[in-house]
């Protein structure tokens, strides 16, 4: 049986210096949040460094409930391959968009799990987050990798939530997941990557996976 190496993608991109050297590193996407957040960025600069990328690195935008005319609008200006929701998004709203989703779920118990079911059909995977109050997502905290396994049979899981290098491996094993997606977990500042550990993260999974 083939074992599957889980898709990665480093999120909270800002520039393209961390941009580039997260192509160079092999990762399957990069985020950019266009949402309140301390990662912001605005869509003529995801625009400017999407387009410096080379093929093959997809381009995912993170969105909060965000009026889905701008989406579309944001969408086809920076030529996004997909799109993350980290709000309050319902399945309607998903099917309404009627483009390439992922969608949030901030894990808090398992009934958090249970609510996936809803949105099987109108997304393309769901991105387990920790749940904080408050906070919408970017925590830095874990949850239950347990329930990230559970959380399967609704759909493709991309496990995030305070990974870090040296989390990975316990995590992948735990939680089986499709993808995994870090931001916090390979910055030295909010918005500012460490190369090395974004090295260090992707090499714990395609090294050892």
């Amino acid at each position: 049986m083939i074992k599957m190496i889980p898709k990665i993608k480093i999120c909270g991109i800002t520039n393209e210096k961390d941009a580039h050297v997260a192509a160079d590193l092999g990762v399957d996407a990069v985020g950019f949040v266009l949402a309140e957040s301390p990662r912001r960025v605005d869509p003529n600069s995801v625009k400017r460094i999407s387009l410096s990328l080379p093929p093959f690195v997809n381009i995912v935008g993170v969105f909060v409930d965000e009026d889905p005319d701008v989406v579309a609008e944001i969408v086809n200006f920076c030529k996004l391959d997909c799109v993350q929701l980290h709000g309050r998004e319902t399945p309607d709203y998903c099917k309404g968009l009627g483009l390439k989703l992922l969608k949030a779920i901030r894990v808090k118990d398992r009934r958090s799990i249970e609510a996936m079911a809803s949105y099987m059909g109108c997304i393309k995977g769901f991105v387990l987050d920790t749940y904080v109050k408050g906070k919408q997502g970017g925590t830095g905290k874990t949850f239950d990798w347990a329930l990230a396994k559970e959380a399967n049979k609704y759909g493709r899981v991309i496990l995030s939530g305070g990974l870090t290098p040296a989390t990975i491996r316990e995590a992948v094993d735990l939680a089986r997941p499709y993808g995994v997606d870090v931001s916090s977990g390979v910055e030295s500042s909010p918005g500012i990557k460490d190369h090395d550990k974004m090295e260090w993260f992707v090499e714990e999974i395609r090294n050892k996976s």
